[in-house]
């Protein structure tokens, strides 16, 4: 890694035995053909939709009420924010924001998929839907070489990513390239360590990775220019995260 620690490289070599540890751990269904949407803020799919929602705060990121914003630590200035369609709805739009000084600004947005029942505010395991809230962006990977090795948060590339091929083909590249959300995980480490700080039942291995066109089962899918745009942009030392839920959740 060229800022904050040294980046891991990990060559693709593992057999299909390997991949029972991710066909345990990758709890998500989604992989990509999808392109940069170019959808507008909170939810939205135009620019004047994204217009008449923006808010008059620039210190603010659009759609976010307090609950959540007051988690947002004070040194991050990149910004994943996940608006989904409603509770239980597995569409939802990506939108990267930056900061600059004091105010958020937008840099891209792209059309994506939450899980098949939506979002929860309590998620484990199996729930099929994914959790509302604010995490940290560490630590990336996938069956795919970093697509800039030079930038971007740290990359774990391994075969053992690979989706397993009894699934149906549209989810054989699920996770070509996958960036770890910190939600029931260790930071530091590759985006299918194991480990559950909070216990199995909480759940876990909930990431940012490819999408296939519908829900997943807790992730958040994004067409692969998006991922790829992502592992080239976001940078450890401008402390990314996510922020992510239905449009309800995340105005609360």
């Amino acid at each position: 890694m060229e800022s904050g620690g040294v980046r891991r490289s990990v060559v693709a070599a593992a057999a299909l035995g390997s991949l029972l540890t991710v066909t345990a751990l990758s709890g998500c269904g989604g992989s990509g053909d999808g392109s940069d949407a170019g959808a507008g803020e909170p939810g939205g799919s135009a620019g004047k939709a994204a217009r008449s929602t923006a808010p008059a705060d620039p210190t603010r990121i659009p759609g976010v009420g307090d609950r959540l914003h007051e988690r947002i630590p004070a040194d991050s200035t990149q910004a994943v924010a996940v608006y989904g369609d409603g509770k239980d709805s597995a569409d939802s739009t990506v939108v990267l924001y930056t900061k600059q000084g004091s105010a958020w600004h937008r840099a891209r947005s792209w059309a994506a998929h939450n899980g098949k029942k939506g979002w929860t505010t309590d998620h484990h395991e199996d729930d099929q839907r994914s959790p509302v809230g604010v995490f940290t962006l560490t630590d990336a990977g996938g069956v795919l070489p970093d697509p800039d090795p030079a930038a971007g948060l740290p990359y774990t590339e391994s075969a053992a990513f690979a989706a397993p091929r009894s699934w149906a083909k549209t989810h054989w590249h699920d996770f070509d390239y996958v960036i770890a959300i910190d939600y029931n995980r260790v930071k530091g480490t590759a985006p299918n360590d194991p480990t559950r700080p909070e216990g199995t039942s909480k759940g876990g291995s909930i990431w940012l990775h490819m999408d296939h066109g519908s829900g997943t089962s807790a992730c958040v899918s994004v067409p692969k220019p998006g991922m790829e745009y992502l592992l080239r942009t976001l940078d450890p030392d401008r402390h990314p995260v996510v922020v992510m839920g239905d449009k309800a959740d995340l105005k609360a």
